[in-house]
């Protein structure tokens, strides 16, 4: 009976996002209306929005089982370098792109360097995008099977024509307001939850006594790979996500360029601070039944423990902030790429396309990622792995291209070109020779057993930046076709 009532209210709220993202759809008329909502939201709708972007499966669920089991070191990635790319983002892109009339990156890798590498760029970002989306959609699907029964298969296709339905109408409006609406429930929710099992432990005394030696320990041991792990940690969505299409339309979406800017740093501080609820709720569940934080269902056990531990209206609760931020961050995920597609790699295909067509094409995109992503979705099952596919391909592709081109003014086409293939390539060597340093490392010395233990992004990170330079300063004397103008060459921007 209980379960039926809590499936019921789950129904309800699904069906209440779509009535919300369509009322929304009403506001597009156009493909600025679709992508960035004709840039027209309040400073902190644009917040809030930008708070959602990654909370979602991998910080309620997969954060905070690597929280449970390896301590404050398991979770540099996310949320802490999730909130410092968000600070970052303010602090070094937002101010000099906003008042440029761009929808995408690629559209400034195009104005800064050429046309071949937006389509470079454009074809580098699209799939970082695929494995985001389908852990999404696997969490949703999860928790609709651990509350009804439901088979994977029907909750993916429920899950995805859902978000389709309302991201597919309204673009960037309806995510936007959707959003506003879900992170409120978000903090509701994870509030309640955490102050009930807060209560329920004790308090701080009890927690810091039961936990394991240098479970809160911040820095990494004095040695280098551990620090170099620590490092690339900080950097995977820290400075990786900076270049990332959802990031950038929600940065492009405030309604001034002040709003903004503050938009990213107010959403930098609430990233951190919320997304600490999770970390919290599941060391409360750890001391109170730890059984359910072994094995391989810890990325579960905060969803079990609520069912099996509390009542009707905290499972609401609770349930309605989960699903919140998962559909949250689907949704923009979703509308991320497929702008990309219509602006960059359709586009350019044809001469005279109108507004109205452009967004039509828009529009079809996102039909043809929720496709591809459902079906991987259906394949897949572990979140935490789907989550890591996509993690770091934009921080050797695409963001050593993005700074030099902002704040190096001898940066070249024929270097960015250069920094995100050779960024790519190096990262995937690495990547798989890497894999088992052991049985890279044996036989060939200490120092190659070392460096087999470096994490394959660093490598490709460093080869991003080494091909930019060398490329750039051979290649200066040639004439650049661009159409950027630096802030100090122009007083207005085009």
């Amino acid at each position: 009976m209980q379960n039926g009532v809590l499936l019921a209210f789950i129904v309800l709220y699904l069906l209440g996002t779509l009535a919300i993202g369509w009322w929304a759809a009403r506001r597009v008329k156009t493909t600025a209306d679709f992508v960035v909502a004709g840039k027209n939201l309040p400073m902190f709708i644009a917040a809030c929005a930008l708070f959602a972007t990654w909370f979602g499966s991998e910080t309620i669920m997969g954060a905070s089982s690597e929280f449970i089991s390896r301590g404050l070191l398991g979770v540099i990635e996310d949320p802490m370098g999730a909130a410092l790319c968000l600070f970052l983002s303010g602090l070094l892109v937002a101010r000099p792109l906003y008042k440029r009339n761009l929808y995408t990156f690629s559209d400034f890798f195009r104005l800064r360097y050429n046309r071949q590498t937006e389509i470079v760029s454009a074809i580098f970002m699209v799939p970082s995008y695929f494995s985001w989306i389908a852990a999404q959609l696997v969490a949703l699907a999860i928790i609709l099977q651990v509350v009804s029964g439901l088979e994977k298969v029907y909750g993916v296709l429920i899950c995805t024509l859902l978000v389709l339905g309302y991201t597919y109408v309204g673009g960037m409006w309806s995510v936007t307001i959707t959003e506003f609406v879900q992170t409120i429930l978000i903090i509701v929710g994870l509030l309640f939850l955490a102050f009930k099992l807060f209560l329920q432990v004790g308090g701080l005394e009890p927690m810091q006594a039961a936990a394991p030696e240098d479970f809160f320990r911040f820095w990494p041991e004095a040695e280098p790979i551990p620090i170099l792990h620590w490092i690339a940690a900080w950097m995977t969505i820290g400075l990786g996500s900076i270049p990332q299409q959802d990031v950038f339309q929600r940065v492009m979406s405030a309604r001034s360029e002040r709003a903004s800017v503050n938009a990213c740093y107010t959403s930098s501080f609430m990233y951190l601070t919320v997304a600490a609820l999770p970390l919290l709720i599941a060391y409360c569940g750890r001391m109170l039944y730890p059984e359910l934080a072994e094995g391989d269902e810890a990325q579960m056990m905060i969803p079990h423990l609520v069912l099996e531990h509390t009542g009707l209206w905290t499972q609401i609760l609770f349930f309605g902030a989960l699903l919140s931020a998962i559909l949250s961050t689907c949704s923009g995920a979703m509308l991320a790429p497929a702008t990309v597609i219509g602006e960059n790699l359709i586009k350019p295909l044809y001469n005279d396309l109108s507004d109205k067509q452009l967004l039509r094409i828009m529009r079809l995109s996102v039909v043809a990622v929720a496709g591809v992503t459902s079906v991987m979705a259906m394949m897949r099952n572990n979140i935490y792995e789907l989550v890591g596919e996509s993690s770091a391909l934009s921080l050797v592709s695409l963001f050593t291209p993005l700074l030099a081109g902002l704040y190096w003014k001898r940066s070249t086409a024929a270097g960015a070109m250069a920094s995100m293939v050779a960024g790519i390539v190096v990262w995937v060597i690495t990547l798989q020779l890497c894999s088992d340093h052991e049985e890279v490392a044996t036989g060939m010395g200490s120092f190659w057993e070392q460096m087999a233990q470096v994490p394959p992004m660093l490598y490709g990170f460093a080869a991003s930046i080494i091909a930019m330079v060398v490329v750039s300063l051979l290649t200066s004397h040639q004439p650049q076709e661009n159409q950027w103008h630096y802030p100090e060459q122009v007083k207005e921007a085009p």
